[in-house]
Parts: structure tokens; sequence; C-alpha cells
């Protein structure tokens, strides 16, 4: 896989989390916490992974709500999910890296000419 920056992954993902009235935030939960293993594995195309450990890190404690969200987060194109059903090989999981612009277009219609409808950030670390 292309090179996966942590910091504009998460920006890009937050940001889509933000616009997306589907998810609650046990879906958020379990997104951050495969994220995390993704990152622990190096960012591989595809990695494996063990439902009680996804499940510890996210702090879901039903099997029925980790595959509720799993399957969700899949059907909604966060991630691809493809369950084993066998107790030794871990369901494999494909990340879609949402920080770089060759990847999956978050938003298609925006464009980016330079002016903004929105607030401007200013640091809180500005100088007087």
């Amino acid at each position: 896989m292309e090179q996966v920056n942590y910091i504009k992954h998460l920006n890009a993902v937050f940001l889509q989390f933000s616009k997306d009235g589907r998810l609650n935030p046990t879906h958020i939960s379990l997104y951050v916490a495969l994220f995390q293993l993704w990152n622990n594995y190096h960012f591989p195309m595809e990695f494996y992974i063990n439902r009680e450990e996804a499940m510890r890190f996210s702090k879901i404690g039903s099997k029925t709500t980790y595959h509720r969200c799993i399957k969700e987060l899949s059907h909604w194109k966060y991630l691809l999910y493809e369950p084993s059903h066998n107790p030794f090989k871990g369901s494999r999981i494909k990340m879609f890296n949402f920080g770089t612009s060759d990847g999956q277009a978050l938003y298609p219609s925006r464009t980016n000419i330079g002016t903004s409808n929105g607030q401007a950030v200013v640091s809180i670390n500005k100088h007087i």
C-alpha cells in the first residue's frame, strides 16, 4: 500500500465521520481500534484481526454490537470486512486510505479554489 500519513488519515476520516449521520460512538470507537491495529502492523494492504482483541480495544462489550458495527462500517465503505468463520484464523480487514489525494474521494463535489465560507481557525498560541 502507498504510504499512510497517520495524522492526515485521522483528520480526513474524522471529517467524514462528522458529516455521516449514520454513525454512532460505537462505530467510531471500533474504527479507531481497527486503525490502531492497522498502524501496529505498519499499514499493510490487508490484515487479520481477532474479535476479542478488537472488542477490547474499542470497549465494545457485546458480540452483537461488534458484528453489527463492523458490518455497517464495511457496507458504508469505511473498510472492507471479510469474516473468516474460523476460530484459528482472524477475519480479514482492508482499510481504505482517507489521507491521500489519490485515495478514496470523500467529497467529489467540493472544489479547492482558495476560498471558504467557514470560520478561519486561529492558533491559540498566537503571538500578541
